[in-house]
């Protein structure tokens, strides 16, 4: 969330809660408690979802065709390395209803997709 100029980062990491880190580059850092304390933050065109731990052998149509079952997919981006053109192992989604993007997450985090179990979560938080 950018306020006055600066761009505040929340990251969730045990032992870090309630310290704040100030960048060089204007960013500022602060380490949430847990992750209840954030919320998720609608993007300008819709909620963004990020999936890791994505097998480097995924295709975008077959993360498509895992989490269009959850309503339409406006964008998927999968990010591949320039070098071996395999997956960088994340993919971010974005849907146009929050409902949605809580379907997906709720659904597909913690699942075996490619025999590795995916992380799904919203990409943008900020604290509540």
């Amino acid at each position: 969330m950018t306020l006055g100029g600066r761009l505040t980062l929340y990251f969730t990491c045990a032992g870090m809660e309630g310290r704040e880190y100030q960048t060089s580059s204007r960013q500022e850092v602060v380490f949430a408690s847990t992750q209840q304390d954030l919320e998720p933050v609608r993007s300008i065109e819709g909620w963004v979802v990020i999936v890791t731990n994505i097998h480097e052998e995924a295709q975008e149509d077959d993360i498509y065709d895992s989490f269009a079952e959850f309503g339409d997919v406006k964008s998927l981006h999968l990010n591949l390395d320039r070098r071996t053109g395999f997956a960088k192992g994340y993919a971010l989604l974005e849907y146009e209803e929050r409902q949605e993007a809580e379907d997906a997450i709720a659904s597909m985090n913690g699942q075996e997709f490619f025999t590795r179990k995916i992380k799904v979560d919203w990409a943008f938080k900020t604290a509540s």
